[in-house]
């Protein structure tokens, strides 16, 4: 991609990322006409914020609650020896029955799709859902897999070794999206 289609820096504020989450929302509901069957599952950590917010934001336009879900991939990854000589397996928290549900799997960050994958395959082993659908707050390219996001926050064209940094004030203390280009430079 080129390198000046994206500039260093802030990419989204606070605000910039709740106006994405209303729109995910919209158009989730949107989509799948409702919300009868539809449920969120979030890819720890920052996937599962985000399914949160989507939920709250869905209840709102809908006056309906779904359920939510939170889903840990690490024993999943292809490259789960090359993470961590010792890495960190959080709980998966999906108290409901996916079979026969129109799922939305959440996360913060789409590059190369390894992670989506991974996801799939863990989702595989709680049951066969009707469909899944992928939210993602940032789209960077890249991808290694054919996996594509139905409900986009931000489209940012990256080169591959650049970084998206998202940050979440539940989990960060600070609000935004970041791209660091290589080298280190905001």
């Amino acid at each position: 991609m080129n390198r000046a289609a994206a500039k260093p820096g802030l990419l989204m504020d606070a605000q910039a990322i709740r106006r994405s989450l209303v729109r995910i929302a919209h158009e989730i509901i949107e989509r799948n006409k409702g919300v009868q069957d539809l449920a969120l599952i979030g890819i720890r950590t920052r996937g599962a914020v985000l399914a949160q917010r989507l939920a709250q934001e869905i209840a709102a336009i809908d006056q309906h609650e779904v359920e939510v879900g939170i889903l840990d991939i690490t024993l999943y990854r292809d490259d789960f020896s090359r993470v961590a000589p010792n890495p960190i397996v959080h709980e998966t928290d999906i108290k409901f029955d996916i079979t026969n549900k129109r799922l939305v799997l959440v996360d913060d960050v789409l590059f190369t799709g390894r992670t989506i994958r991974a996801a799939l395959n863990a989702l595989h082993d709680f049951g066969r859902s009707k469909c899944i659908q992928l939210a993602v707050l940032v789209d960077r390219g890249h991808r290694e897999l054919p996996i594509r996001a139905d409900f986009v926050g931000k489209n940012v064209p990256t080169q591959f070794s650049d970084r998206i940094r998202v940050q979440l004030e539940d989990t960060d203390e600070i609000e935004c999206v970041k791209l660091e280009l290589s080298g280190g430079a905001v």
